[in-house]
């Protein structure tokens, strides 16, 4: 199993960690470095200072939400982060959360799994340096080509409900958050039942062709022999998952029915953190010793989850999680 970072990006956590646990990944031999985007730095600009200042780490920019950015401004992004620091880009694209798309950018999150699959279908064209063609119900872009050297990058989709996962089978790679082996186990069938359904009938006389699936990544947050700070922020980033539809469902699943049914009365959100115990965290992240978080990542690999994104969770203890870094790598 292939073994990256994705950057935590903690919002009560000075934001320039993020370049501490980037240059850690880059020094420590991991994979790929992702790097997403929530309240501090613009994801192109901070790619490109990462990229600038390590040497060999792959970049994933993303996952961007598709109801923010249009795909000639993700192209034009992902095509200037490569130029600038002379290295291969990804691109993830997702749907993000109603707080980031509606509430802070002020935007329709309405039918957001038919934005995402228009987007995937004009996104990527235009990647590949083709000038744009595709009007669609919700995303149009037209006669735009990139200048820059199209950059070819893997598209990646981030998924968890039906509609999300049959677009990830159009795509290079789906990315999963917050899930138990379980439910990965659940969607990684069908994704390859998706990208099987999607590959055209074979020519009389020859054998029916075989569709790969797109690899599957998984992001978990990690933290190596955690302090209580350490427990108690991977218990606030959980919080509100708990009474959305799904993942309800998937932590009702994993034992904690009693808890899902309790934060759909709609608690004070101090009683809801205080009522989520310990083993709910383990249950979609790595916590205890190094052996624990070993075992824990072949269950994921056993799950059918190719490459994990550790998202080392920092605290005064470790900055920027370097230490869960060096725990792991390797």
């Amino acid at each position: 199993m292939r073994l990256g970072v994705s950057l935590g990006l903690w919002q009560d956590r000075p934001a320039e960690e993020a370049l501490l646990t980037a240059g850690a990944a880059d020094e420590l031999g991991y994979d790929e470095l992702w790097v997403g985007e929530m309240a501090t730095y613009d994801a192109f600009a901070l790619a490109t200072a990462i990229g600038l200042s390590t040497g060999r780490i792959g970049l994933t920019v993303g996952p961007l939400a598709v109801a923010v950015r249009d795909p000639m401004m993700i192209a034009m992004g992902v095509a200037s982060v490569a130029a600038l620091v002379g290295r291969p880009v990804n691109v993830a694209v997702g749907t993000s959360s109603p707080t980031v798309v509606e509430e802070w950018h002020g935007r329709s999150r309405a039918r957001s799994a038919a934005v995402l699959r228009e987007a995937v279908r004009a996104l990527r064209p235009l990647l590949d340096g083709d000038k744009s063609d595709f009007s669609g119900e919700f995303v149009k872009s037209r006669g735009y080509r990139l200048r820059l050297p199209a950059p070819r990058p893997e598209l990646t989709v981030a998924a968890f409900g039906a509609s999300a996962v049959r677009t990830a089978a159009t795509a290079d790679r789906m990315v999963l958050n917050l899930i138990t082996p379980a439910s990965a186990a659940r969607l990684i069938t069908d994704l390859r039942a998706a990208a099987q359904a999607g590959t055209p009938a074979p020519e009389r006389g020859h054998p029916p062709a075989r569709t790969p699936a797109p690899r599957v990544a998984a992001w978990v947050t990690a933290a190596i022999d955690p302090g209580r700070e350490a427990v108690d922020r991977i218990r606030r980033a959980v919080v509100g998952y708990l009474a959305a539809p799904g993942y309800g469902e998937m932590f009702a699943e994993a034992g904690f029915g009693d808890v899902v049914a309790f934060a759909r009365t709609r608690p004070h959100p101090r009683e809801l953190l205080a009522a989520i115990p310990d083993g709910l965290l383990e249950a979609v992240a790595l916590l205890g010793d190094v052996d624990a978080a070993r075992e824990r990542l072949r269950a994921y690999a056993d799950a059918g989850v190719d490459e994990v994104a550790l998202v080392p969770v920092s605290t005064d203890a470790d900055p920027g999680g370097v230490a869960t870094l060096k725990a792991l790598a390797g």
